[in-house]
């Protein structure tokens, strides 16, 4: 039987991320697992986003880009990427935030290892220039919701979902301060844990979103 190479989607929202876009494409495109598409969901950016990406698009078919008529904040704009994402997972990435080389086929592997739904990852905050700042993020093995609820260790940018798992509407984003954070609730009152990769595998920076929803 042929191994299956599952399809990762990155959901990746954007508002005013110009000065980030070309390193937020070049950490999926530098990663050692390619079978990804990474999704863009613009939230009405009055910068040149968009045509950022458009440039990007038309080097790289993995590039997809969806735009909001409306802006409404980071939670939505995720949603509408994971409504049109494809993949047998689902991952995300804000374009402030990096990863390493080998993030998203170690997470697989061990997902895939686990036979997880929910997954995380230590991480690094890093400055606006992607450059870590010495302040890391080690994380506890696995996660339950009553734990979850007194810990908010879980990062956006280290998460992975397996989606034949889950369905959409268990990852969707409330639209609430804190949505990944109520997001990740979610999910734990479904499965039993979130499992973790007890590394730094992601640079995060909290830069954006400075959208004015």
């Amino acid at each position: 039987m042929k191994k299956k190479n599952e399809l990762i989607s990155i959901i990746v929202p954007v508002y005013n991320a110009e000065p980030f876009l070309t390193d937020t494409i070049k950490t999926a495109q530098d990663q050692t697992y390619k079978n990804w598409e990474m999704i863009f969901v613009d939230d009405c950016s009055k910068d040149n986003s968009i045509k950022v990406i458009q440039k990007a698009m038309k080097k790289d078919k993995r590039i997809k880009l969806f735009c909001k008529k409306q802006n409404e904040g980071a939670a939505l704009a995720r949603n509408l990427g994971i409504k049109e994402a494809k993949g047998d997972y689902i991952c995300f990435l804000d374009a402030d935030d990096l990863w390493n080389k080998d993030k998203l086929q170690k997470q697989l592997n061990f997902m895939k290892e686990k036979k997880c739904a929910f997954s995380f990852t230590g991480y690094q905050y890093a400055d606006s220039s992607g450059v870590a700042n010495g302040k890391k993020v080690w994380v506890p093995e696995k996660m339950s919701y009553k734990q979850a609820l007194k810990n908010t260790t879980i990062a956006p940018v280290t998460v992975m979902f397996n989606m034949s798992l889950l369905n959409k509407n268990d990852v969707m984003m409330p639209n609430v301060k804190s949505e990944d954070t109520a997001t990740w609730w979610k999910v734990l009152k479904k499965v039993d844990y979130a499992y973790s990769i007890n590394e730094i595998l992601s640079y995060y920076s909290c830069l954006l979103y400075t959208s004015p929803s």
